[in-house]
């Protein structure tokens, strides 16, 4: 018999997958540089030129067996060594390599911290918005995934929701900052103020809690915005690593997981990743991608076409009406819809070619995400249809009810 669990999954498919796919098939029809598609975070600008150059380099002069050999199960040595001089040269930490594990991207270093830190029937809370595959990621470990409500409009951390659903089963905080879908990136004074409250509740329950940090926008930031770095601020701290959005390499699926070497059992954690692997299947990320990213660890893409499109769009969205904050990094925004009803919204918007995504399933209903990661002159090209759409839809409605 086949899984009822993964056969009932099937009822539940990812709303941003069926906006993609339909954003496709209407491409078909009129030509895909007609549809406006702000459905799908994928990187639209191109690698930098020097990871061409890297892997072109690394074929001239490594092996075959070193470059597309099994890795050690932990991640290639000097790859580790050099994560952990970056870190601690960018974030004054004092990572070592036995503190970094290389990972398939972010959802690989998640499926291994999630594991680390609980077990069946422990707790790990979020805050809305979030990332909606956070809920597989943890409740399919026999774990349980609470959802913290919104605060909004700062979309910062609701403290008085969170002091409502700590207690004794909760064994991890999971965060994401810079966010999707909010664009909304956590200050200082809110990660102080969350680790001076989990500090006071390991003391009270008697056991660690633990900060895992979604961290794959974590170079994508906007000018004028502090991000401070996580694991700084607390010690029993985890961070998730992608190198999909700030190289634009996602189908790539390289990135790390680093302990914090003040955490409980620090030395003990990567060993543990090794052991998880071999349960869940995420091991040895290909070698030649270990070590093409070590040569890139100081080196971004062109994100600054990101914040070029956010303020386009951010001013017209406000122009227009609509409630929204102006995100701090990331290629997401999250407006309040012009009505209750946010999927009702979006899809009077596919009429117009507009794909929008509403924000149910990121646990903050009544919103809509727009992934910006499209070319400048699709987003210039955009703004009047949204306006129309805009105007057509719900400014008529307005005048037609004064």
């Amino acid at each position: 018999m086949i899984s009822q669990q993964y056969k009932d999954m099937l009822k539940g498919k990812s709303v941003i997958r069926e906006l993609a796919e339909f954003a496709a098939a209407r491409g078909k029809e009129i030509g895909y540089e007609n549809v406006f598609d702000y459905s799908l975070g994928n990187p639209s600008v191109s690698a930098p030129q020097k990871f061409a150059e890297t892997m072109i380099g690394l074929l001239n002069k490594k092996s075959s067996q070193e470059l597309h050999g099994y890795s050690p199960s932990l991640g290639i040595q000097t790859v580790r060594e050099k994560v952990a001089a970056s870190l601690n040269q960018r974030f004054k930490m004092d990572y070592k390599a036995n503190h970094i594990f290389m990972t398939s991207a972010a959802a690989s270093a998640l499926a291994h911290a999630i594991r680390l830190v609980t077990g069946p029937g422990d707790e790990i809370l979020t805050f809305a918005p979030f990332f909606p595959e956070y809920n597989p990621y943890v409740n399919l470990t026999g774990a349980k995934l609470t959802v913290i409500p919104a605060e909004t409009p700062s979309f910062q951390i609701n403290f008085e929701q969170l002091e409502k659903h700590l207690n004794e089963k909760v064994m991890a905080v999971l965060i994401n900052t810079p966010n999707n879908p909010s664009g909304v990136v956590y200050t200082a004074a809110t990660l102080k103020k969350l680790a001076d409250l989990l500090l006071e509740k390991q003391k009270e329950y008697g056991h660690d809690i633990f900060l895992i940090s979604d961290e794959p926008y974590r170079e994508i930031v906007f000018a004028g915005v502090e991000t401070p770095y996580v694991s700084s601020f607390y010690d029993n701290s985890i961070s998730c690593y992608s190198f999909s959005k700030s190289l634009s390499l996602p189908g790539e699926r390289i990135g790390y997981l680093a302990v914090n070497p003040a955490c409980a059992d620090a030395d003990l954690f990567a060993l543990m990743c090794g052991q998880i692997s071999r349960g869940i299947g995420h091991n040895c990320p290909a070698s030649i991608m270990q070590l093409a990213i070590a040569e890139m660890l100081s080196v971004t893409s062109d994100i600054s076409i990101y914040e070029t499109n956010m303020n386009l769009i951010y001013h017209e969205l406000k122009d227009l009406g609509f409630n929204v904050t102006k995100p701090g990094g990331t290629f997401y925004i999250l407006p309040k819809a012009l009505e209750e009803d946010a999927t009702a919204f979006c899809r009077k918007a596919l009429k117009y070619d507009l794909i929008l995504v509403p924000s149910d399933s990121f646990g903050c209903p009544g919103y809509f995400r727009m992934a910006y990661c499209i070319d400048t002159e699709k987003v210039k090209r955009s703004l009047p249809v949204l306006r129309s759409f805009v105007e057509k839809e719900y400014k008529s409605e307005r005048k037609s009810s004064c």
